[in-house]
């Protein structure tokens, strides 16, 4: 029963959705790293629902950093911080405690721990404790982007609407970290906003495609086979909770063209080695090559919808019939496009200090 992921740095999940607290503790983090509270503060925000297109539990998310910093700065030793629950409704949950929410995880965790989990909320499956993933990658992004590496989400697909694709990355990764909404496209976005608010007040919801840039990771990270950039990157992404598949360049949607039209060519640019497409991604063989890293998330409708269900008591073994309560969201891409950042920004500081060393982050006196 492991919640761990990582090699160099190893970040490890804590708490359930309606317990006293949520958090993560990352152990391996190099030392002298600056630590921005205000910044952490700020990307939780990136990740709370507002409006109607949001879950009315509203969290405060009033973090504690409570070991491995001092004066600022990492010290090198395990990090862990602390996220109180302040707004569960547990009494939401109490009478549905064995029918089975369609898409939710009650039956498989009630088969993996027994009757002995807490189920309120989803518990430790709910995506309430992305927040701690949130807080880590905000953690470790500044390293990044003294760095130079940098990491930016947009909705994509939205319930049928599309937005503009990426353009100028650094501008527009930069213009999506200001962005609550992550949408390049302002009509776009309008639209997206309208098709969840109408999914809402149909008691329904709707689900998309997040696609996410790295730009500044050097060639030659990663490894061949079974620690590939694609490998464990997809690893990390499927831990958010509705991730039902991950696409790297242009993936799927090339499927029916020939090599000719798929194989990115290179070229020699101002002294550097260039792709000059990039349909694989940024990976080569597992391994980056220099150019931005591409991918696309596809996360499911988020399953709590207020329709009546077919379902099971599992306690009883019998088919039953579901209405869900409670407070839930209509979509969640907007919030997941910050947990997609956080992830992935994660991964990218393990598979760095596994190739330079933990010490290539940081400061030193």
């Amino acid at each position: 029963m492991k919640n761990t992921i990582g090699q160099a740095l190893s970040v490890t999940l804590f708490g359930e959705s309606h317990g006293e607290a949520i958090g993560a503790v990352l152990d391996g983090i190099a030392p002298g790293i600056a630590v921005d509270e205000a910044f952490i503060a700020r990307q939780l925000t990136l990740r709370r629902p507002s409006g109607k297109t949001g879950t009315a539990r509203r969290e405060t998310d009033a973090f504690r950093i409570v070991s491995g910093v001092f004066e600022g700065k990492t010290t090198g030793t395990p990090l862990c911080v602390l996220i109180p629950n302040s707004d569960a409704h547990s009494k939401d949950y109490a009478a549905t405690r064995a029918l089975a929410r369609p898409g939710h995880a009650d039956y498989t965790a009630y088969c993996k721990y027994h009757g002995f989990e807490d189920y309120r909320g989803g518990g430790h499956f709910s995506g309430r404790v992305t927040a701690a993933l949130v807080a880590a990658g905000a953690i470790v992004l500044p390293a990044l982007h003294e760095k130079g590496i940098f990491v930016g989400t947009h909705i994509l697909r939205c319930g049928g609407v599309a937005d503009r694709a990426f353009g100028d990355l650094p501008a527009d990764i930069a213009a999506l970290s200001e962005m609550p909404f992550a949408v390049l496209d302002a009509d776009a976005a309008q639209s997206m906003r309208a098709k969840i608010e109408a999914a809402a007040a149909d008691g329904d919801s709707v689900g998309g495609v997040l696609e996410t840039a790295v730009v500044g990771m050097p060639a030659g990270v990663g490894e061949p086979w079974f620690d590939t950039v694609e490998g464990v990157l997809s690893h990390a992404l499927f831990s958010i909770p509705a991730v039902k598949g991950v696409q790297f360049g242009a993936g799927f949607d090339m499927a029916d063209s020939f090599g000719s039209a798929f194989n990115d060519g290179f070229s020699v640019r101002d002294g550097e080695i260039v792709s000059n497409t990039n349909h694989n991604g940024g990976v080569n063989g597992g391994i980056t090559n220099g150019m931005p890293i591409l991918f696309r998330t596809m996360i499911k409708p988020t399953p709590s919808i207020y329709k009546k269900q077919q379902t099971v008591d599992f306690f009883k073994k019998e088919n039953a019939e579901l209405q869900i309560e409670g407070r839930h969201d209509p979509a969640i891409l907007h919030r997941a496009r910050v947990v997609a950042d956080s992830v992935t920004a994660l991964v990218l500081y393990d598979l760095l200090a596994v190739r330079y060393g933990t010490d290539w982050f940081g400061g030193k006196q």
